[in-house]
């Protein structure tokens, strides 16, 4: 039997399928002529997935191609695997481990209950420090300007390559402090989305934890790590998404779209490749992905091809 390959991405790769799950879907012609090489192992690790009926490439659950590999690198060493059985010691600490998370799946297990403000916070900054791949927020209400100011985390975590998505309420778009940090914060990569339905606070860190409201009366949160309800807050958050609407952030403040962001999106509009764009501007590929994000954030444009349209036609 073949092993598997189970080197991991490399941050080519990594940037081009953040870039085709932030858009839903590309066309097989535009992923390759983002990066062909990391087109090509991506879908051989299937990470991207070709549909032959309209040539769309999409993401696939990383997690999916995970268990796929440690299946076969399990079955490829059973032989490893006979001898771990008998030195069970060693695996101790994964035994506990198997422990606790089996204890998770009790009544009240996986769900912490915090009223300290000072917890709250505690825990706060430390998913908020930690999470490598995605935030979640639903932030109904005013936002106070003294938090907004505190992004620091949040920026290294999008410098990372991490996917930040925040829902707003209506009356975000005339308080000013939101609006001024709503356009810078899409100018990091935050997609910030408004949607004129009443929603429940929440925030998702990585899929693997996520923090609300405990009480209606009181100041108090839950932190849960319940696998199932984790993923069913996922898929209310991702419903609300889908029927939230995109606002004009950078027109609210009359701010011009960066330099750089301009350049690339000419340079797009002129039919250069993602790669041609980073080699003509001396940019990396994955700075280029990212200032291509924004522009499509920016313009509401779904494929390469309509953001360059819209640049090129001077859209406001």
């Amino acid at each position: 039997m073949t092993e598997p390959d189970t080197v991991p991405p490399t941050e080519a790769e990594k940037a081009l399928y953040l870039a085709v799950l932030r858009a839903g879907r590309v066309s097989l012609r535009e992923a390759m002529e983002q990066d062909a090489a990391a087109a090509a192992r991506l879908l051989e690790l299937g990470l991207l997935e070709h549909y032959l009926v309209g040539g769309w490439v999409t993401a696939v659950n990383p997690r999916t191609i995970g268990n796929r590999l440690g299946t076969a690198l399990r079955e490829h060493a059973t032989g490893l695997l006979a001898r771990a059985e008998r030195t069970a010691a060693d695996f101790d600490e994964l035994s506990e481990s198997y422990d606790a998370a089996q204890r998770r799946t009790e009544p009240g297990a996986g769900i912490a209950h915090l009223t300290s403000v000072q917890q709250i916070r505690q825990r706060l900054l430390e998913f908020e420090a930690g999470y490598h791949e995605e935030a979640l927020a639903a932030q109904p209400g005013p936002r106070a300007a003294e938090y907004l100011a505190d992004n620091s985390r949040m920026r290294r975590a999008l410098a990372r390559g991490a996917v930040v998505d925040v829902l707003y309420q209506p009356l975000a778009r005339h308080a000013p402090h939101t609006v001024a940090y709503a356009s810078d914060a899409t100018d990091w990569g935050v997609r910030l989305r408004v949607l004129d339905e009443p929603f429940a606070r929440m925030m998702v860190f990585d899929r693997r934890v996520a923090v609300i409201s405990a009480s209606t009366e009181t100041l108090a949160a839950a932190f849960i790590e319940d696998r199932a309800v984790v993923d069913h807050l996922v898929a209310v958050f991702r419903r609300d998404w889908a029927r939230a609407v995109r606002v004009p952030w950078h027109d609210l403040t009359g701010r011009q779209i960066p330099e750089t962001s301009r350049r690339v999106g000419e340079l797009l509009a002129t039919g250069l490749t993602q790669r041609a764009v980073a080699s003509r501007l001396g940019l990396s590929e994955r700075t280029v992905a990212a200032h291509i994000a924004r522009l499509r954030e920016r313009y509401d444009a779904e494929t390469l091809f309509q953001l360059g349209w819209l640049m090129r036609d001077g859209a406001r």
